[in-house]
């Protein structure tokens, strides 16, 4: 009788998601038990399996190990954005209990979609492979949509799942298509082994398929990343969605857009630099003059940081044109420090808002200082962050990016970012004069500091002042992960 083998399979380089997957169904079951009133337990579970699933992340550094023939690989890249992931998720979770409190919309498949949206970036993260790397990205996708529309008593979430679901789906086929014909012109889907038949056949770079694959594919990580001219889905969805859904929508899931796609074009297009830089450098202005243009217009303050997501995403694109060590570095930082400053603030405008999503213009903010200096002050340090004023994590994060370009001889586009960045301190400053120059028009009675926002905002602006007074240990850790 013949016996069939069975191959041995190496789970460790995907432990983190398959633990991560564990608490997310195990949620599922959980939740169908536990009365709404009480969901705030799945929050609390979903943050120990965070917890314990980054300490299986962490162990991974420095210990380099691949899995599925090549498909998969747990390297100190993959470690540091899926450390990004995880943090995002864990700050959402600690501003989502009160949100949906006071919302009246207790559902507790939010925790388990949250889980799963971070098993697809974490995948993305490690994926070596176009199909692995898709599978993440779908996903994640899928999870944001239903994340992005889970207020279903309002419209206005009801139209940002919609609209993300019908232009993310559009998106994916740009995606998908390009890894199409990257295939059909290689005939590998592996990063690594693309690179290596590019080498090998140069002719192939001439290719119109490869090259229109290589175009699709960057149409598609484009639309993740909410890189113009294909970010029209992200003033509309981040207005729309949950504001704890904004907030995560704008940190985890862009990080892992550059993730993929610093994969993807560092390892399998080395070779064609020439060619991706020159069409980054046209991506990186417009994405960043589009989104400081137009969020200078802005008056509701969720629609003026999607605009302002928009141009952190341009600002992250100088530092992947320039294609070195220190661009790739101040990406990884970047990206981190975004995620402490931009949650952060979401975590503030969930606590000034009131139910229905009001309360949620510029103007509204009007002698916040007055009634809560604590709160102000630290709303004040994440704007500033976001600015890149000194001395913030932004203002680290922007010097290392534009030092990157200046180093790889785009000089000019280090002076374009410079002066994007100078514009936007008028938009961010607007929010501030409201605060604390404006006589107040509200009691801001409403507001309810519970402990899992306050230990949200307290975390963020720790991680926004100690990077940005000592970024030395911090800035070491994303260059030991770089992938050059």
């Amino acid at each position: 009788m013949e016996t069939i083998a069975i191959p041995a399979i190496n789970l460790a380089p995907i432990m983190p998601e398959v633990i991560l997957s564990i608490f997310g169904m195990a949620l599922l079951l959980v939740n169908v038990f536990v009365p709404s009133e009480q969901k705030a337990y799945l929050g609390y579970l979903s943050l120990g399996g965070i917890l314990i699933t980054a300490m299986t992340v962490l162990s991974g550094w420095n210990a380099p190990v691949s899995g599925f023939s090549g498909a998969v690989l747990q390297d100190n890249f993959a470690v540091f954005f899926k450390c990004i992931f995880l943090l995002s998720g864990g700050l959402t979770v600690l501003i989502s209990d009160h949100y949906f409190k006071r919302e009246e919309c207790n559902v507790g498949e939010l925790y388990p979609l949250l889980l799963f949206a971070t098993v697809g970036m974490m995948l993305m993260a490690s994926g070596t492979d176009l199909m692995t790397i898709f599978l993440g990205l779908e996903v994640l996708s899928v999870s944001l949509y239903v994340l992005a529309g889970l207020n279903r008593a309002n419209l206005k979430s009801n139209e940002a799942g919609l609209k993300y679901f019908l232009l993310g789906a559009f998106s994916t086929g740009f995606l998908l298509y390009g890894m199409a014909l990257t295939y059909g012109a290689t005939g590998t889907t592996r990063v690594v082994k693309i690179a290596e038949y590019i080498a090998q056949n140069g002719v192939v770079a001439k290719n119109p398929m490869f090259f229109i694959g290589m175009l699709l594919m960057a149409v598609g990580f484009s639309f993740k990343i909410a890189a113009a001219p294909f970010h029209m889905w992200t003033p509309d969805v981040y207005e729309g969605a949950p504001t704890p859904m904004t907030a995560f929508m704008s940190a985890g899931p862009k990080a892992a857009g550059f993730a993929a796609f610093m994969r993807v074009i560092l390892i399998a297009f080395p070779a064609l630099k020439a060619d991706w830089s020159a069409l980054l450098w046209i991506l990186a202005v417009l994405t960043m003059t589009i989104g400081n243009l137009i969020a200078l217009n802005q008056d509701n303050i969720k629609r003026m940081l999607a605009y302002s997501s928009i141009a952190h995403a341009g600002y992250a694109l100088v530092g992947f044109t320039a294609g070195n060590p220190e661009g790739t570095a101040g990406i990884l930082f970047y990206m981190l420090s975004y995620a402490f400053m931009n949650i952060g603030a979401f975590a503030i405008i969930v606590l000034v808002g009131k139910k229905g999503e009001e309360n949620n213009n510029v103007s509204d903010y009007a002698g916040f200082a007055t009634k809560h200096p604590v709160l102000a002050l630290a709303m004040a340090i994440f704007l500033f962050s976001l600015a890149g004023m000194p001395p913030t994590a932004g203002f680290i994060g922007k010097f290392y990016l534009f030092s990157g370009a200046i180093k790889a001889g785009y000089i000019w586009l280090a002076i374009i970012g410079v002066l994007n960045s100078a514009a936007s301190v008028y938009y961010y400053l607007r929010v501030m004069v409201y605060m604390y120059m404006k006589n107040p028009v509200e009691e801001f009675d409403w507001m309810k500091l519970s402990a899992p926002v306050a230990l949200c905002i307290t975390i963020s602006v720790v991680g926004v002042l100690v990077p940005g007074v000592m970024p030395a240990y911090l800035l070491e850790l994303a260059q030991k992960a770089v992938l050059l």
